[in-house]
């Protein structure tokens, strides 16, 4: 019998299921026969290369020209992938145009409709062609200062088609932010509409859209599309003039590892990281995910909560690769109420619907019954990501939907913007675990000593190469900025900064980072980019910010200051902190609690002692994670040991 929170897959269920037709046809090409998905893992793991040219061929990934092999060198970092092969990212994604269903759905706050393929295919080719008469070419590099709407998915995949390379930022970043992560790719074009809207809010971005364009000198192009409805300024280009061209659309094949967008590390120690991402490699990787793992068809229409500066978004446009009607949703995920996205999913027949892990256990908290409320019926599926999920959510997510709906947890990063850990529609879910290491995913949990455990926690490793771990970092000529991000700690084998467990049964329970990187609401954050906003302050000598992960699902991110002197902590130094975080980072970059402590001690360099005081803050003992020698000043940890405690 099934655990409350759990689930197992009917005859019916494995019999539809898109992994039972992959296996099938392995069988019949002779490439092997194979009793389960553990069977299946396990071979595609000990030889990855016949592993992804099986997903080529059967999904029939479309090359202008032929790869002279299929895996070159399995060195990490350096994997070369499919070498020879040309390709298009978009060519994948419009192979599965159709008059029967629409491509997208747009359904924000202030509503929006369906898109069809033909509107998104014709705006695509308009946008690409006004690219191309810009003399935008294959390798530069197109940004958006954009919400989550149907035109950001344009402007992607019109970059995409010329060969150009994309990157993108929320609106909810702040003006630093956004210059940190693009004015380091020195972008042609910008694309970003004049304002968005949040919780009921119109909110104008114009002066900050000006500020962003000032410190991005390369551009020879703004494109604005008119959100809030305004006369966009004289020396703009309106969306509404670049989808009035007449185009065909042409793509560019380019090689298989060529650059297709840029998503960007949090920040924790400096200026973001441009994690560069190939064509080929998001291509094979997203169809494997959706697809075998996820069970995405082209009947379903799928709902991940995201906004433009998650990788997630990146994975749900993905949904296009095979033929589903993707809904995306602007605007606040508890926009009049905690079950608002629930409502968007019921009006939109939606059949695969995700969200990050915070917004689950907020509607647990208030005791929701979504399934009474909304007519739910179609769907199948619910998706988590972001941080763990405790397995109180999977039971009330089941509860709140009113049936044994499988809960479908996830686990990867920006890095690979995949995940190293989700499902399989064939194999049966436990509350609170991960039912399978992904396919193709060489993950292992190592303890002390560099080793292979299980049953037990250890650091999340992959032994082997995948084809959408990054193919540079920008501005890393050596190299050595993405060698010290994965391989630092164990030399060619990458290194994630997950802490977890591999049962017997390689299912997969995640306890949360083993790192530094802030993640709130599923959204990684940099410390640094709250620190750049707090120390600002007059009334601020030192602070620390850490997150922290509870055991009963939650996440909790305090911020540690140290006043000046003569300072007294009052509601009123409360607001201006609180104010400063922010309007210099983000909403989102807002602490849960603002706690004094004498002074934050650092490393001897100067260094924040980020990781061992969350360690400290989860329980450790300090003389565990912390050598007093080694810190300017260890007599400030009894204030955080008492935290602790608390």
């Amino acid at each position: 019998m099934t655990e409350p929170g759990g689930w197992t897959p009917d005859q019916d269920t494995i019999d539809d299921a898109n992994l039972t037709r992959f296996i099938a046809w392995l069988a019949d090409t002779g490439r092997g026969d194979f009793a389960d998905y553990q069977e299946l893992w396990s071979a595609s793991v000990a030889d990855v290369a016949w592993f992804w040219d099986a997903v080529w061929n059967f999904y029939d990934v479309r090359a202008s020209t032929p790869a002279d092999t299929v895996l070159a060198s399995a060195d990490m970092p350096g994997a070369q992938w499919f070498p020879g092969a040309t390709l298009n990212y978009a060519t994948e994604i419009f192979r599965h145009a159709t008059t029967e269903r629409p491509a997208m759905v747009v359904a924000g706050e202030d509503g929006g409709g369906d898109w069809s393929w033909d509107r998104l295919s014709r705006e695509t080719a308009a946008f690409a062609d006004y690219l191309r008469s810009l003399g935008v070419v294959a390798g530069d590099r197109v940004v958006g200062y954009i919400p989550n709407i149907g035109e950001a998915v344009v402007a992607f995949l019109g970059t995409a088609a010329v060969g150009a390379t994309w990157a993108v930022c929320n609106q909810d970043l702040a003006v630093s932010g956004v210059v940190a992560r693009l004015a380091q790719l020195e972008p042609k074009v910008l694309v970003a509409s004049d304002g968005s809207l949040y919780n009921g809010k119109r909110i104008d971005r114009s002066a900050e859209l000006s500020e962003i364009r000032s410190q991005l000198p390369t551009l020879t192009g703004t494109v604005l599309v008119p959100r809030l409805g305004g006369d966009p300024p004289s020396d703009v280009t309106p969306w509404s003039e670049i989808i009035a061209r007449t185009a065909e659309l042409e793509i560019t094949p380019v090689p298989f590892a060529h650059p297709l967008w840029v998503l960007f590390s949090s920040g924790t120690t400096g200026t973001p990281k441009g994690i560069v991402h190939g064509h080929g490699g998001v291509a094979l990787e997203h169809i494997k995910y959706l697809s075998l793992q996820l069970d995405l068809k082209p009947e379903d229409r799928f709902f991940w909560q995201s906004s433009t500066s998650w990788m997630m978004w990146n994975l749900q446009v993905s949904g296009l690769l095979v033929g589903s009607t993707i809904v995306l949703y602007d605007g606040s995920p508890t926009y009049g109420r905690t079950d608002h996205l629930w409502q968007v999913a019921a009006e939109q027949g939606v059949t695969v619907f995700g969200a990050g892990a915070g917004y689950w256990l907020a509607c647990a908290k208030e005791e929701l019954h979504p399934g009474k409320t909304y007519p739910l019926e179609a769907l199948r599926a619910v998706g988590s990501t972001g941080s763990p999920l405790p397995a109180s959510g999977f039971r009330w997510i089941q509860e709140g939907v009113g049936r044994p709906i499988p809960v479908i947890s996830m686990s990867g990063g920006t890095d690979v913007v995949t995940a190293f850990i989700g499902a399989s529609p064939l194999v049966p879910i436990r509350a609170g675990e991960l039912n399978v290491i992904a396919l193709g995913v060489a993950a292992e949990a190592w303890g002390d000593g560099g080793h292979a455990v299980t049953e037990e926690a250890g650091e999340l490793v992959v032994t082997k190469p995948m084809p959408s771990m990054p193919v540079f970092f920008w501005n890393d000529a050596d190299g050595a900025k993405y060698h010290n991000a994965y391989f630092d700690k164990y030399d060619g084998v990458w290194c994630h900064g997950d802490w977890l467990t591999i049962t017997d049964r390689k299912s997969v329970v995640v306890h949360g980072r083993s790192d530094a990187t802030l993640n709130r609401m599923g959204v990684r954050m940099g410390s640094a980019e709250i620190y750049n906003a707090v120390e600002g302050l007059p009334d601020v000598h030192d602070c620390l910010v850490v997150g922290v992960e509870q055991e009963d699902g939650g996440y909790w991110m305090p911020l540690f200051v140290a006043l000046a002197d003569g300072v007294e902590f009052d509601d009123a130094v409360r607001a201006r902190i609180v104010d400063a975080i922010r309007t210099g980072a983000s909403p989102r970059h807002v602490p849960d609690d603002i706690i004094v402590v004498p002074g934050i001690p650092r490393t001897m360099t100067g260094k924040r002692l980020e990781i061992p005081m969350k360690r400290i803050l989860m329980g450790a003992n300090p003389s565990d994670v912390l050598t007093p020698s080694a810190i300017d000043r260890p007599d400030l940890l009894g204030a955080f040991t008492e935290h602790a405690r608390a």
